[in-house]
């Protein structure tokens, strides 16, 4: 990549890739009716294999050099695609409103900042802490005026808990051990663990019955294509080339753009509070993502 195309590439990522993350709630909840969520993820998983194996072998990708930092990608890849996906599709599957598990899933840039000083050794600014506050709020204002709430959902909350711990741990091991995965081999190792983890407790806690309607074959082909294509992929290459803390910080921005999102395709809501909360969390990423 020349340096013209990398300085592209690092202004457009991080938009792309929060319009594109966002889009996974729409998947989730336009799919999950007519598959379970282990066998909807592995079905998923499975599929990426398919494709992204040949391709990685036709393109000559670099395979890990040793057993040592292909167990780094693993360890990685259970993280943040077996244990988030998985927290993530179970807590809406439980019944948890796709908001309220944004919501949790929104301290993840908090959680991260915290333990990227004594992990990474990033140093987090004053003005980068009230940044990731300033989301936070935002998050929550958006959530607030979307979701009704209700009773607890003890067995949502806790898949909810188990995505937020997950996709925090996988960002700080993929930052720190992973610096020189390339992203189609790696891609494999981590689908392929993922694919693996899921087989045992998909046959034990579910029925794996797909109905495979038209809506849940365009839910399916999106996550495949948008998500475990696109998405994922930008969010490695962030990981690699920037400051775990910034690139946290961008999940802020995913509850407001489903919002909207919402708006357009579903004709959902989009009121004054959710309107306030969008302007706090881009300011707050913003003053995140800002340098010098």
């Amino acid at each position: 990549m020349t340096p013209r195309h990398e300085r592209f590439v690092v202004t457009v990522a991080p938009g792309l890739f929060v319009l594109l993350w966002s889009t996974g709630f729409v998947g989730a909840k336009l799919g999950l009716p007519y598959a379970e969520p282990l066998t909807f993820l592995l079905t998923r998983f499975l599929i990426v294999l398919a494709v992204m194996l040949p391709v990685a072998i036709w393109m000559g990708a670099p395979w890990p050099k040793d057993l040592a930092q292909a167990g780094h990608i693993a360890v990685a890849g259970l993280l943040v695609h077996a244990g988030y996906l998985g927290g993530v599709f179970g807590a809406i599957h439980q019944g948890m409103p796709a908001g309220i598990t944004a919501l949790i899933a929104g301290l993840q840039p908090v959680l991260t900042a915290l333990a990227a000083g004594p992990f990474l050794g990033e140093k987090i600014l004053p003005r980068q802490w009230a940044g990731f506050l300033l989301g936070l709020a935002g998050v929550v204002l958006v959530v607030s005026d979307k979701v009704a709430w209700q009773a607890p959902n003890w067995q949502g909350a806790a898949l909810g808990i188990l995505a937020l711990v997950s996709i925090t741990a996988g960002t700080l091991y993929q930052k720190r051990f992973c610096g020189h995965m390339d992203v189609r081999t790696g891609g494999v190792i981590q689908f392929s663990v993922s694919a693996l983890a899921f087989i045992p407790l998909a046959l034990t806690l579910e029925t794996m019955r797909i109905e495979w309607t038209p809506q849940f074959m365009f839910a399916l082909g999106w996550l495949v294509v948008v998500l475990s294509f696109g998405a994922i992929t930008l969010l490695m290459w962030m990981i690699r080339h920037g400051e775990a803390a910034r690139v946290s910080s961008l999940f802020y921005l995913t509850p407001p753009t489903t919002a909207v999102l919402a708006f357009v395709g579903f004709g959902e809501k989009l009121g004054p509070l959710a309107l306030a909360g969008m302007a706090a969390a881009a300011v707050g990423v913003a003053m995140v993502m800002r340098r010098g």
